[in-house]
């Protein structure tokens, strides 16, 4: 891929929004948010899960990508999301993709900054970014990730990492979780802002969905410029195969290409909602894409 998210997202905080960072599992999915960055003329993460990763395999992954991006007009980057597993790592970087999330919020301190380094240099030799996470943000996400707070650190050790290791990207804990949220969760924009005097690498926000246009704003204007949604795409996702289905079932008309135009709709919809949320409509042509 010749789109560097590190760009993408350094041009984001330079110009005062976000790149959403969308997961999607299949080429429905994928098709729908490539869509909604099309119709609003935004930059686009499409990001994918290690499990997506493993059912679908590397290659298919990758080839499907670049047959949906090959015409397309915007910038659109390739990332897999939270990945500890260094053999899963390690084949996606061989494939060339735009960048990856070395979730290392497993580890102790030391194992996760001597790993990170090492992730990092080898993405770097193959021209691909690195995201990183040392300290685990809340939450499952296809298998990943813990509901339990493991390790934590402060702004200051966050931006020392981030140096020593010479990560592109900063996955901090912000108050948000992976999911659907039981309870109002607790933001902490302050907290990013705090990071971002500190370093000038992009500061990702994860668990963007179930947050309002207020609640991104906030963050954005601290000085977040990526942020992940995965959760939204699976309910619009699913919720419009339902309500297809049921029509469906009571027109007795089964059509599979109006499902599948119905499901697209609905996932275009909600993305090209959250871009006007963060900014990021008409930005498609700000900066540069490329690696520099």
């Amino acid at each position: 891929m010749d789109v560097s998210t590190r760009t993408l997202t350094r041009t984001a905080r330079d110009g005062g929004y976000a790149v959403p960072a969308v997961n999607v599992f299949d080429e429905l999915s994928m098709r729908a948010v490539i869509a909604a960055a099309v119709r609003t003329s935004a930059p686009l993460i499409v990001q994918i899960s290690v499990k997506t990763v493993r059912s679908s395999g590397t290659a298919f992954t990758t080839d499907l990508f670049r047959a949906l991006t090959r015409d397309v007009a915007v910038p659109v980057a390739l990332h897999l999301d939270h990945c500890p597993d260094r053999a899963v790592l390690d084949d996606v970087i061989a494939a060339g993709w735009s960048s990856v999330l070395f979730d290392a919020s497993d580890r102790g301190f030391d194992d996760a900054v001597r790993e990170t380094g090492e992730v990092t240099a080898a993405a770097h030799a193959a021209g691909v970014d690195v995201e990183s996470e040392i300290e685990n943000i809340l939450g499952v996400e296809d298998g990943v990730g813990s509901d339990d707070s493991r390790h934590a650190y402060s702004v200051e050790q966050l931006a020392e990492v981030a140096e020593q290791t010479d990560s592109d990207l900063l996955a901090p804990q912000l108050g948000t979780s992976h999911g659907l949220y039981k309870a109002d969760p607790v933001l902490l924009p302050e907290r990013a802002a705090e990071l971002a005097r500190l370093t000038d690498r992009p500061i990702v926000l994860h668990g963007g969905t179930g947050l309002g246009e207020q609640d991104f704003r906030s963050f954005i204007a601290a000085g977040v410029s990526k942020v992940n949604i995965s959760t939204a795409v699976k309910h619009a996702y699913m919720q419009a195969s339902l309500a297809h289905l049921e029509h469906a079932r009571e027109t007795d008309s089964w059509d599979p290409p109006k499902l599948v135009a119905a499901v697209e709709s609905a996932v275009t919809d909600v993305i090209a909602e959250h871009v006007g949320w963060f900014g990021a409509d008409g930005q498609a042509d700000r900066g540069t894409a490329a690696r520099p």
